[in-house]
């Protein structure tokens, strides 16, 4: 189960990668319009942080202080940066995955988070985790395409 969560992990965050540089330019990147006020930009940072948080440092205990806020806030990041912190998540996650023990999977998370069951599992934060991480990388494809029409 965890070498297919590398594997799910690894192609999706490479999937992300790969939106961002389908973007015409670097200010498409950060363009809202309407309702949209996420940008692909904004998504990505968020991905970074939420999967440098919760796998990174709660389950493999790399350091990292996270602002939140900030994800969503910030604007302007060069593409390269981005893309870098990508590829960073990308081995922490891995490594981190490739560290855990299975019998990690069935342990219930000690943290009650906000949204989340009693009694979750590390498996299941996990899958949850990849779930966001796809929603968001649905939301940067769509968010590439409509703005490119106007």
């Amino acid at each position: 189960m965890l070498a297919d969560l590398q594997d799910l992990y690894a192609r999706d965050l490479a999937a992300v990668i790969r939106e961002l540089e389908a973007y015409p330019d670097e200010a498409s990147l950060w363009r809202v319009q309407g309702d949209i006020i996420n940008p692909a930009g904004n998504l990505a940072l968020h991905l970074i942080g939420n999967l440098s948080q919760f796998i990174g440092l709660e389950l493999g205990g790399v350091p990292y202080e996270r602002d939140r806020p900030a994800e969503f806030a910030r604007r302007d990041v060069p593409r390269a940066e981005l893309i870098a912190g990508l590829e960073r998540v990308t081995a922490v996650v891995h490594d981190t995955l490739g560290r855990l023990e299975p019998l990690r999977l069935d342990e219930v998370n000690a943290r009650q988070l906000p949204g989340f069951p009693d009694g979750m599992t590390t498996g299941f934060f996990l899958i949850h985790l990849h779930g966001h991480l796809n929603w968001h990388l649905g939301q940067m494809n769509y968010h590439r395409r409509l703005t490119a029409l106007g």
